[in-house]
């Protein structure tokens, strides 16, 4: 492959904004930040950004477009394949050069979501790969009420094909769900559960849940073993931050509270708020509103949950309304979420780390990413016609 040299844009470093500089690109790696001004490197193709922005690629660590695009209705599915390269294109068109899809293992809860298809989706994922455009990875969500999804979950930790996981409890009472009547209306507007299905689904949540915590212990035992972030999903108290650290969470995704938010961050671990909250400008559920956790400095990182494109507006909007600096605001979408999965090779603009880059133009006044590269190679690019000379 050959070099490349991109000049002429506003580089967003992990703490600075410079644009009198140029980033060399060659063998997939940053390899210089060259002065602007000085002698080009004659070997390299010459990328002009014309001032844009030039950004690390996002990096996602929990979306469940793919669960959409394999049932875009209850009980109507797409061949998997065919969802994965979907999905694949629309990630790189949104400046995602890393994306972890979540993927939940709820038995035959949630249609798409049962440990069946949710086991074969991941094994077409890592069958993607070798044909996509962006860096597709895997977070299993265990419901920890399914006493059947643990041999699965354990089968794809040891292999390999699972990168992230987390661990959620959709009780109602805690957590997203606060009383039955939210869980009731949730299951009934998007699934279409009957009042006998649903009194049948919480039965059965209670009757199981009194072995999910040994089911929890065993799982997060084998992925500490091999290196797999844990993540705890929808966290409502100090104390269950205390619990889920003692197993070696990570990651708290999506804490439903300032408070909350606060004691993960003081037991060291990454919270994880959703991007489409930033530009709703609320949670669909209720909970904390994202740019509140951000302006309170309990945000580290956000994700695209139901809105990949959400991540790259959310970002930049949380630098307007969340008293923070751009590279801090950045660092949202990049190396916060490379550092609470444990990426070390990406994340950043810095020499020695993979070339994932996305330059970004504002579109009436909606940032869009114009040309994406991934481990350098170039996989996106759209020119508007309104920029074009």
């Amino acid at each position: 492959m050959k070099a490349q040299l991109l000049i002429n844009a506003r580089v967003v470093f992990a703490d600075s904004v410079r644009d009198d500089v140029g980033i060399l690109i060659e063998n997939g790696l940053i390899t210089k930040v060259i002065e602007q001004g000085s002698a080009a490197t004659e070997h390299a193709e010459v990328f002009d950004l014309q001032g844009q922005l030039l950004m690390p690629g996002l990096i996602d660590l929990h979306c469940d477009a793919l669960e959409k695009e394999v049932e875009p209705r209850p009980g109507v599915q797409f061949p998997l394949m065919f969802a994965c390269a979907q999905v694949d294109r629309r990630n790189a068109a949104a400046g995602i050069t890393t994306v972890y899809h979540a993927l939940s293992f709820a038995n035959h809860e949630l249609g798409v979501r049962n440990n069946a298809t949710a086991a074969k989706v991941a094994a077409t994922v890592q069958q993607w790969n070798e044909h996509a455009l962006v860096d597709n990875r895997v977070h299993v969500r265990y419901e920890v009420t399914d006493e059947t999804a643990p041999p699965l979950l354990k089968e794809l930790l040891v292999d390999g094909k699972a990168n992230m996981i987390s661990f959620m409890d959709h009780t109602p009472g805690q957590g997203q769900f606060k009383d039955v009547a939210a869980y009731r209306a949730f299951h009934t507007r998007t699934y279409h559960k009957t009042d006998q299905e649903l009194d049948a689904m919480l039965a059965e949540k209670q009757q199981k849940a009194a072995g999910a915590f040994e089911r929890i212990q065993n799982l997060a035992a084998i992925a500490r073993d091999y290196g797999v972030a844990i993540a705890s999903h929808d966290d409502d108290s100090p104390e269950r931050i205390t619990t889920v650290k003692a197993i070696g969470t990570t990651i708290s995704e999506f804490p439903i509270n300032k408070e909350t938010a606060q004691a993960a961050r003081a037991e060291g671990l990454y919270t994880i708020f959703g991007a489409p909250n930033v530009l709703r400008g609320q949670s669909q559920s209720g909970s904390m509103r994202a740019i509140e956790a951000i302006t309170a400095g309990v945000a580290d990182c956000l994700c695209g949950d139901y809105s990949p494109a959400s991540m790259l507006p959310a970002a930049l909007r949380a630098a307007e309304l969340g008293n923070i600096s751009l590279p801090e605001a950045v660092r949202l979408v990049t190396l916060n979420p490379a550092l609470a999965a444990g990426l070390s090779d990406r994340g950043e603009i810095r020499p020695g780390l993979r070339a994932d880059l996305i330059s970004v133009r504002e579109i009436t006044d909606m940032p869009q990413a114009t040309q994406v590269w991934v481990a350098g190679r170039p996989v996106f690019n759209t020119p508007y016609p309104s920029f074009i000379p």
